[in-house]
Parts: structure tokens; sequence; C-alpha cells
């Protein structure tokens, strides 16, 4: 069995998150996408962004440079542990973004997650955030209260975007989400560790506590478009 990542196109990280993650939808741009696969056969895709919160990183002193969210994990049926997964996809991140000095990601209790593939990772866990109201659409899905507006338009990255209004939606309570943080260099470790918490309960097993698979199967088709090839990761017989 081997398993590689690699550079992967938007075309298919747009079909992996909408075949095998629960919230079937792209996060906000720009993104890192990385793809995997098993066998040569494509099962899903690592997604790192900037994250909804434009100020990231300020918490840590750090720019928009030094600060990536993982923010969706997508993969279909598939032997690798997702721990493997993640572990693999940072290697790829940081050799394409040299000056990164943490990565930060969340764990939604609403969807039964725990963060125990990170946990499984070592990653520190910061806490979990205060309950919020989010938003469903009328296609169903459902929306941080940042990227819905009284308007129908929102400035994201400098950038305007048309996204639905309040009035449009229905809002919804939600639990606070689980933060985790990977610190990349020792004098950031040394940081975020004064402010780690204790894990959280944990799922009954790293599989159940990774992200949702949806109904679909991987193949060549969504992988056409790929970039960077020779900076691929490959690890034969894991």
């Amino acid at each position: 069995m081997s398993l590689r990542l690699d550079w992967c196109s938007h075309a298919a990280a747009k079909y992996a998150v909408q075949h095998w993650h629960y919230s079937q939808s792209l996060p906000t741009p720009p993104l890192v996408r990385i793809g995997v696969w098993e066998d040569e056969r494509f099962i899903g895709c690592v997604l790192f962004s900037r994250g909804a919160n434009n100020n990231i990183g300020k918490t840590y002193g750090l720019g928009s440079t030094e600060v990536a969210e993982l923010t969706r994990i997508a993969l279909a049926a598939h032997d690798a542990p997702v721990s493997r997964v993640i572990r693999f996809a940072l290697k790829l991140l940081r050799q394409g973004s040299p000056g990164l000095r943490l990565i930060v990601s969340y764990a939604d209790p609403s969807h039964s997650h725990h963060g125990g593939v990170y946990q499984a990772s070592g990653w520190l866990y910061l806490g979990q955030s205060k309950p919020s109201v989010e938003y469903i659409a009328p296609d169903g899905k459902q929306w941080h209260g940042r990227m819905v507006s009284a308007s129908g338009h929102k400035l994201v990255y400098g950038r305007t975007r048309s996204v639905w209004r309040h009035d449009q939606c229905q809002p919804v309570s939600v639990p606070g989400k689980h933060k985790y943080a990977l610190p990349l260099d020792s004098a950031m470790r040394t940081q975020i560790a004064l402010l780690a918490q204790p894990y959280p309960k944990r799922a009954t097993s790293i599989v159940a506590d990774a992200p949702a698979i949806h109904a679909g199967e991987g193949g060549s088709t969504p992988t056409v478009a790929l970039q960077n090839a020779d900076g691929a990761v490959v690890v034969d017989g894991w």
C-alpha cells in the first residue's frame, strides 16, 4: 500500500469537499490545496487557508504569512490514519511556506468532533470558544455569522463578496468549537504551551473523530490539473 500527497487543482479540492466533507463547501480563499492518493487512487484533500478570522495570528504576535488554519480534511474511505495524512500534508505546506510558525484548527462538537486526530498528532489544545449563532441559508448550507450580512455583501481580504442576507437565513445556536494549535518552532511552542489546556474527552476512536465521509468514490476524474508534481510526498508501505 502506498500513500502519496501532492498539490492538487481547485477542481479536485472542490470534488473532495462536496463529496467527503460535512460542510460540502470550500473555505474562503486563498487556499493551499493538497491532494491525497492511496495506490494512485484519489481519496481526497487537505486544505489550508488564512481562516475566517482576518486576525488569526494577532493573539500570538504573528503576521498573516506566519500562521495558517487547517480548514478541511475531506477524505473518502481510506486505510492510512488521518494523523499520518495530516503530518505529510504539513510537510508539503512547510516546503512551500518556509515562514510559517503556527498552524491552528478547530473541531466542531455539533458534528461529534472532539479533535482526536489532532490529539494523536501532538497538537496543543487551547480550549473551547463560546457558543455562537450560525445561519442556515435557503440552499441548506450552514454559514458562520461572519459569512452572512444585513446587506448581502461582505469585504473579505480586500474583495467584496456576495453573501446571504440575515433575513434570508434561519439562525441556529451552535456550541463553541474546540481549538487546537501546532507550533512549528521551539520559541512558538514555548509561547503556546503557556496557553495549553488538558485535551477534551476523545471520541470513541481516531476514525470516529475524522471528518464525515459523504457518498461518492474517488478516481482519476478530479485529478487532472496537478501542480508542482516534483514536490510530492510519497510514503511506500506505511
